[in-house]
């Protein structure tokens, strides 16, 4: 057995039961690398403010730190599922919208009413689109 085997099974046996890296802990680590970054390049000529984002970097790393070390799993797990569902609908509509985009098939209106995104074929002419959901029509030109 090797040094590196023995240092292998030791941190292993020390994490288990913990709960390790997960989404909203690497996002926090990538946070704090990005604060620090950013308080490096504004240090030089406001020191005030550079200060501050190291510490609030500091303040990042350490919260990452906790996440990871943490025997709480109920908890983090929540938080994780939490901070999951807001960046998915952050996500979601610019993944969307991409989406839309690149299709050169159909066009794309939205329901004023309900908000639903209808999709239509291109070229079709003057249109009356009748929303799926809600029964509301739009005018539409395709």
């Amino acid at each position: 057995m090797g040094i590196f085997y023995k240092i292998k099974s030791a941190l292993a046996r020390f994490m288990y039961g913990r709960n390790g890296v997960d989404q909203l802990g690497l996002s926090m680590v990538w946070g704090c690398l990005l604060l620090l970054l950013v308080s490096s390049l504004v240090t030089r000529r406001q020191a005030v403010i550079g200060t501050v984002l190291y510490w609030i970097s500091i303040v990042f790393w350490a919260g990452a730190l906790f996440r990871i070390f943490s025997k709480n799993l109920y908890k983090r797990r929540e938080e994780n599922s939490r901070w999951l569902n807001r960046i998915w609908r952050f996500k979601s509509r610019f993944q969307g919208a991409r989406e839309r985009h690149a299709d050169k098939t159909h066009k794309y209106y939205t329901c004023k009413a309900c908000k639903t995104i209808c999709r239509v074929p291109v070229g079709k002419g003057k249109i009356v689109i009748t929303c799926p959901k809600c029964g509301a029509q739009i005018h539409a030109k395709t």
